[in-house]
């Protein structure tokens, strides 16, 4: 028998001697997860083999360029003095002439459509510059190829049964995004288009809609990641264009993420908790229920001139749908040179609908109004280039009710609002193509649709939306693929307005955002229910830092408030060199600890009394919580066995899925995935390459990808002050689609704001909504294809993100290109739906679109420029290419993505050549940006960076929706002494001032003022060494500048309307992101004030140039 002790509660210890071994066995599931297919995240999907059109190959911002000039000591280090206008070949008065190198030989811009990368580089030789500053200096960096094909070979061996073909609509097969030791070679998958698609429900008389609130939404629109293609080299369109639609295959399909079932008998799955494995099998529930028969034998419609092509006999309701954007525009042919602009022409919609559109509109031209995005600004002359307030997106030039029905830029955003026509007009505006989500977002509104009929097209599978058009009451074509589709009787009746007969006002057609809750045909098995694993590291070091205390106190205070209904299961896992279970079955007197000493084989001792079910345990579990920071506190076991632990958490939540939490405080030492620390401190200032960027061990990747086949997600919360190889822990949530947060240097005692930012951002992580094995598709018009997609994932299917756990706070970046041309549009659309199963059980379909114009001029598509959003989409781009080639080589290419874009507009946009850097309006503050994220934490050289530091700092960027990825690129600066209630905003009825937005130099600081910036993850309050004594007294209650704490983290509640107004403005900050940014006030003596000053982006540092040296390059550059 085994021993049993009594210590606090109950405690048994288990080995593999005395008790049976589960099996650990690797399942056909786990067998596929070691191989599975595109595993990097992004994935690039896999060019068409021969036989297609031919295809533009996109342009590639990546490629390197000419070297950065020389650091600080070539220019004049006083303040901004404007110049007068330079011509190319001109240097500045007091500046030597910058000149750039004979170059070598020339390699054509447009790599040749192979596999394997092109070898040159437009970096002249190292040895033809003068000696420059090793932060700035341009290394020979190899190309980029987007859309290279991996070798061609067998597919690998297939574990499993071969699963049903998941795509819904047109498919492109995977390609390894980087060569992994872990990953294997795969083979184009011809495309399906599907033929017998699911039929709709049968029709009932029972129908709910409703809708939640009508505010609008609260956050103010920004900026989102982007994603690099390492080791590949492609326009920024993308690759090669997609395959074509097809017959279906009969062979099972080779390279898929997951393989197709066999045929399927009841799609339903093992009810889960009865200890069954659940396949991986959810690829195809996103296409939705079976049709009865096959389709009937009807090609898809072509693409009309016109979207809103109506019938005479339609009554007026009909004919004013999906009107054709920008009419005048598309139907002209490009502007002859005589004109120095085109840009899009407001659309008015006619009556008697688009078709009815007068033939002489096409040759109307408003030239001589050149719209305020192609205002043509010099950079070199220009300094206040900040707007006042946020930047916000531009507005895709569409008909004005489309205008008002389209998605949100803060959930859907394109970096380029009106779309090329052709590949080869994308590639020569050298901006890229992409899309930027934030599916999951929490919306102030949110319409709310209750059908057994959910309306399909039956083709492409795209979900009903305000861009079809119906030409009948019984007709509708869809905006993707074109096809004609039968409107269901169900859908003749309105439940809004209680009417039939006008299914062009039902919910689903008047909202470009809106959730359905699905019937059983999307479900493989019953709804899971909220299942949260939370697993502790104990070990000495943890117990030292006081964070045991605060997760179990919090846990406490938001137990009820966990989401989830009377279902919900909680379970527990304590590891130092040892793994505890915690038995919290009902009918114990107290918790009962279970310690497994064997961690090279791990197993479950007592596998159903493990995860309890909350409510019926709760007493339990509290009683648990109170004890565990004592129970541990005399502990001296200083090793780690994180492996084990998260093996462990696997086997329990393997059979229901859901979501382990885990908290770690230092390097693990023991079992499988043990690390060795891989920094070297003397090299944190370096500025060569950054080594050590990618994971040290598979480990971590694998059993990500083994979580993810079993709809289990995996937290990281790591708390350290010691290096603990992020870059390889990260990987565990990264591939399940989990979340990673990081407490450099956190401690009780000693770091008291990071004791606070970290209760706040688990408060809110504990409470906030949450979805269960959820997948995502996105869909867009025909002629568009998706090839790279970014964020926390794994793809499953060509197309199918795999999310385990799907939470609010979660950001998503594609990049796309034109593989078609899309002459015959007026517009296109994209869609993103989300499917997923709420805390409460239910199944739940969120869905996007979106529908943007076409234009066929360079000078429209600049018009239509996100500049924000192109700058997270490089951002999210370099992050790859940092780790699979060198940091210098994504430095060089985000150099070399603002020269292309401003070479391409001064010699294709504009006719008259002007001295200087000549910038659109639009595009004006993208150097900024990109010197901006030259200095982020993530890419800077040269400046002392902690290398877990920079790797969480690249897990932001590529993770984080735009809106709070912009902040942390370039935070925002306002002088707050002076605040005022002009121009404030009224929020709750809560005043909030709006100072302006001050450029990030510390020639705009004052001395006799106060300055607030807002970095994201932080905010700065400095105060000036003689700051109006009215500001020290009334709003931070202190008598004078020398008594300001060099430690003061908050402000303090005084009855004064200075300190209302600053503590209103600060929160209303806070507010804004759902992370908790911690307040330093800082004065001149305060060690924080160098990392307050190196975010001054448009300064100098000892390894970095200013934003007018920057200019300086870029101009020599683009006047090349």
């Amino acid at each position: 028998m085994l021993g049993l002790w009594v210590f606090v509660f109950t405690v048994e210890t288990f080995s593999n001697q005395s008790v049976p071994l589960c099996s650990h066995s690797v399942s056909v599931k786990e067998q596929h997860a070691l191989n599975p297919g595109p595993s990097q995240n992004p994935v690039a999907l896999q060019p068409p083999g021969p036989g297609y059109m031919a295809h533009q190959t996109p342009y590639n911002p990546m490629q390197a360029k000419g070297p950065m000039p020389p650091g600080p000591g070539l220019y004049n280090s006083g303040p901004y003095q404007p110049v007068p206008p330079v011509s190319s070949n001109q240097a500045l008065p007091g500046q030597p002439m910058l000149k750039r190198p004979p170059m070598g030989p020339q390699h054509s811009m447009t790599p040749p459509q192979s596999a394997s990368p092109n070898p040159g580089s437009r970096i002249p030789p190292a040895h033809a510059t003068p000696p420059p500053v090793s932060a700035n200096n341009y290394q020979h960096a190899p190309a980029w190829q987007y859309g290279g094909t991996p070798p061609m070979g067998a597919p690998p061996p297939m574990a499993m049964p071969p699963l049903r073909p998941a795509g819904n609509h047109m498919t492109s097969s995977p390609s390894l995004a980087t060569p992994q030791a872990s990953s294997a070679e795969y083979r184009a998958t011809p495309p399906v288009f599907h033929n017998a698609m699911q039929p709709l429900c049968p029709p009932t008389s029972l129908q709910g809609y409703t809708q939640q609130g009508s505010a609008p939404l609260l956050m103010n629109p920004m900026a989102a990641p982007h994603s690099y293609q390492p080791g590949m080299r492609a326009p920024y369109g993308g690759p090669p264009p997609s395959v074509r639609p097809t017959p279906p295959t009969t062979g099972p399909p080779m390279g898929n993420a997951t393989p197709p079932l066999g045929p399927k008998t009841d799609g339903h799955m093992p009810t889960p908790g009865n200890g069954a494995q659940v396949p991986n099998s959810f690829d195809h529930l996103e296409m939705g229920p079976k049709m009865a028969g096959p389709l009937p034998p009807q090609q898809p419609s072509p693409p009309t001139r016109h979207m809103g092509l109506s019938y005479p006999s339609l009554p007026p309701g009909y004919q004013n749908t999906s009107a054709p954007p920008n009419a005048a525009t598309m139907q002209h042919p490009v502007q002859p040179s005589t004109q120095p602009y085109s840009h899009p022409q407001p659309y008015q919609q006619p009556s008697a609908g688009p078709a009815q559109l007068s033939p002489s509109l096409s040759g109307l031209s408003l030239q001589s109004q050149t719209p305020e995005a192609l205002r043509v600004v010099n950079l070199l002359q220009e300094r206040n280039l900040l707007p006042l307030g946020p930047v916000t997106p531009p507005t895709p030039c569409l008909p004005q009710d489309l205008q008002k029905i389209n998605c949100h830029p803060e959930v859907f955003r394109s970096t380029l609002t009106s779309i090329p026509q052709t590949q080869s007009l994308l590639n020569k505006a050298k901006l890229p193509l992409g899309l930027l989500l934030h599916p999951f977002k929490d919306l102030s509104q949110l319409p709310v649709v209750t059908s057994s009929t959910i309306v399909r097209c039956r083709s492409c599978r795209t979900y009903i939306n305000p861009f079809v058009t119906f030409l009948d009451q019984r007709r509708w074509k869809c905006n993707l693929c074109y096809r004609v589709n039968d409107v269901p009787e169900e859908f003749m009746y309105n439940p809004v307005s209680r009417s039939y007969g006008e299914p062009h006002k039902r919910p689903e057609v008047q909202n470009a955002t809106l959730e359905f809750i699905a019937p059983s045909e999307y479900m493989l098995r019953p709804p899971q229910p909220a299942v949260y694993l939370i697993v502790l590291d104990v070990s000495h070091n943890a117990v030292e830092t006081g964070y045991l205390d605060v997760v179990c106190q919090s846990l406490l205070e938001n137990i009820n408030a966990l989401p989830g209904d009377s279902r919900t299961k909680i379970g527990f896992i304590t590891f130092d060199s040892t793994i505890h279970f915690y038995n919290l079955q009902e009918g114990l007197s107290q918790p009962q600890m279970l310690i497994v000493s064997d961690i090279e084989d791990i197993f479950l001792p007592t596998p159903d009394s493990l995860l309890v079910n909350l409510n019926e345990c709760k007493e339990l579990v509290q009683d648990l919580l109170r004890s565990l920071p004592q129970m541990f506190g005399k502990t001296m076991e200083t090793q780690c066995a994180l492996g084990p632990a998260l093996q462990a958490a696997f086997k329990l939540l393997s059979a229901t899925g859901g979501r382990v939490s885990v908290f770690q405080t230092q390097l693990p030492s023991l079992g499988v995935g043990a690390l060795k620390s891989r920094e070297d401190p003397n090299q944190r200032a370096s500025a060569k390459d950054i080594q050590h960027l990618s994971p040290a061990t598979d480990f971590y990747k694998k059993l990500a990808l083994d979580c993810s086949g079993q709809q289990v997600a995996v937290d990281l919360f790591l708390l350290s002050s010691q290096y603990c190889d992020l870059a390889s822990l990260g990987c565990i949530s990264r591939y399940s689609a989990g979340s990673v947060y990081y407490y450099p240097s956190y401690h009780q005692q000693h770091n008291p704001a990071g004791v606070e930012c970290f209760q706040k951002d688990l408060k809110r992580y504990l409470t906030r909504k949450i979805g269960f094995e959820a997948v995502m598709r996105i869909r867009c018009s025909k002629g568009l294809s998706i090839h790279t997609f970014h964020g926390n994932f794994f793809v499953r299917s060509t197309d199918l993100l795999s999310l385990p756990n799907v939470n609010p706070d979660a950001g998503f970046a594609v990049q796309m290109s034109i593989e078609e041309n899309l002459v015959d549009m007026q517009s296109v659309s994209f869609q993103a739906a989300l499917l997923y199963t709420s805390s409460k059980g239910e199944r739940r379909i969120r869905v996007h679109t979106m529908c943007l114009p076409v234009v066929n001029s360079l000078s429209d598509i600049f018009a239509g420029a996100d500049v924000q959003a192109i700058t997270c989409l490089l951002a999210s781009m370099a992050v790859d290419r940092s780790v699979t080639a060198s940091l210098s080589d994504a430095r060089d290419a985000m150099t070399n993505a603002s020269i292309d874009s401003l070479t391409s507009f001064r010699t294709s946009v504009l006719t008259i050549q002007q001295p200087g850097l000549l910038a659109p309006a639009c595009l004006r503050l993208f150097p900024l940006y990109i010197l901006a994220l030259l200095k982020q934490k993530a890419f800077r050289t040269g400046t002392s960076t902690r290398l877990d530091d920079r790797v969480y700092a690249m897990c932001q960027l590529k993770y984080q929706p735009l809106a709070y990825v912009m902040l942390m690129i370039h935070p925002a600066l306002y002088r707050v002494d002076d605040l005022t209630d002009e121009g404030a905003l009224n929020v709750s009825e809560r005043t909030i001032p709006q100072p302006r937005v001050q450029q990030l130099s510390v020639e705009k600081l004052s001395r006799d003022g106060a300055f607030l910036m807002d970095a994201g993850s932080v905010i700065y309050l400095w105060i000036g060494r003689n700051c109006n004594p009215n500001f020290l007294t009334q709003v931070l209650g202190l008598p004078n500048y020398a008594a300001v704490p060099l430690n003061m983290n908050m402000l303090p509640e005084l009855d004064t309307a200075e300190s209302q107004r600053t503590r209103a403005f600060v929160g209303w900050l806070r507010e804004q992101r759902p992370f908790f940014p911690i307040l330093h006030v800082i004065r001149d003596e305060s060690p924080l004030k160098a990392s307050f000053l190196q975010n001054m982006i448009e300064d100098r540092t000892e390894s970095a140039l200013s934003y007018y040296e920057f200019l300086l390059h870029i101009q020599q550059q683009v006047s090349k």
